[in-house]
């Protein structure tokens, strides 16, 4: 992200919050979005689960009198390996649109960008938003029931967020921003941190309040490291091989040999037979 010296940490704090969190949201619509494709609108809470094992259930109640709820499946079935949807998936072509959509909006976020150096933008983010919006109108114009996540994600409701992911997300009110172990105060200027120069680069990391500095980055990368590794390996396993050999090894060398270069001048070598029942050695 890119930001002036003159700005206040406060508005960088809060664009920096804004940005990641809408990284989060897209990340998790597109993986929504390609189990919508794959497998229909997604089940209620109290309905998830295997649709082969709930068919079985449903025959035993059948057995014993009770009623069963019908279940409609469309000619596009296919059943969910998660028991999460109803299986009930859209035209295959129709899905594609979702698809192609969706590995679009993944390289918007993708963390190669980072390493070319390339400026995350709210409105990019946003726009691939809106176009997986689009692609899902598309194949379900009907619309999708109020509890399924993706609609949730479109929405901009959070709520679909779970677990790990619901903990990823920030809070701009209670965030600290650092950089070289040092902290960025509320109401204070960039510039009075990192100076005036508009093209300086720094690394900032994002804690809760009250957590402390964040742990210092280390001072290889993870590649580094493993090359590092795999040198100091080779070079081991060299000099283990070196003090295995016994020191006169070089003698049967053909370097070594006295006589090689006037077998050479004669016209003579090694594997030559020069009478019947012998070899010149």
């Amino acid at each position: 992200m890119e930001c002036k010296t003159s700005e206040t940490n406060d508005v960088v704090i809060n664009r920096l919050v804004a940005l990641w969190n809408t990284r989060l949201r897209l990340g998790r619509l597109c993986a929504c979005a390609l189990g919508l494709a794959d497998y229909g609108p997604e089940k209620r809470e109290n309905e998830k689960g295997l649709d082969t094992i709930q068919a079985e259930a449903d025959e035993d109640s059948r057995k014993h009198g009770e009623r069963v709820p019908e279940r409609v499946r469309n000619e596009y079935y296919q059943e969910d390996p998660t028991g999460a949807r109803t299986g009930n998936r859209c035209r295959p072509d129709l899905a594609e649109v979702i698809k192609k959509t969706v590995e679009d909006a993944k390289e918007c976020i993708a963390a190669k960008r980072a390493e070319r150096r390339e400026n995350l933008i709210m409105e990019d983010m946003i726009e691939k938003i809106e176009n997986i919006r689009g692609a899902i109108m598309i194949c379900y114009p009907e619309g999708l029931p109020p509890y399924d996540v993706c609609r949730l994600e479109l929405e901009g409701d959070e709520s679909g967020a779970a677990g790990t992911q619901a903990a990823a997300i920030l809070d701009a009110e209670n965030i600290s921003m650092w950089w070289a172990g040092k902290e960025f105060p509320r109401g204070k200027l960039i510039s009075d941190r990192v100076g005036r120069n508009e093209k300086t680069k720094i690394v900032v990391k994002l804690t809760k309040k009250g957590s402390g500095a964040p742990a210092r980055e280390p001072v290889v990368s993870e590649g580094e490291r493993k090359a590092m590794m795999a040198h100091y390996f080779k070079k081991q396993e060299e000099m283990k091989k070196l003090a295995e050999d016994d020191d006169d090894n070089y003698e049967g060398a053909n370097w070594a040999d006295p006589k090689a270069m006037k077998r050479g001048l004669m016209g003579g070598g090694s594997g030559v037979a020069f009478r019947p029942g012998g070899r010149l050695l």
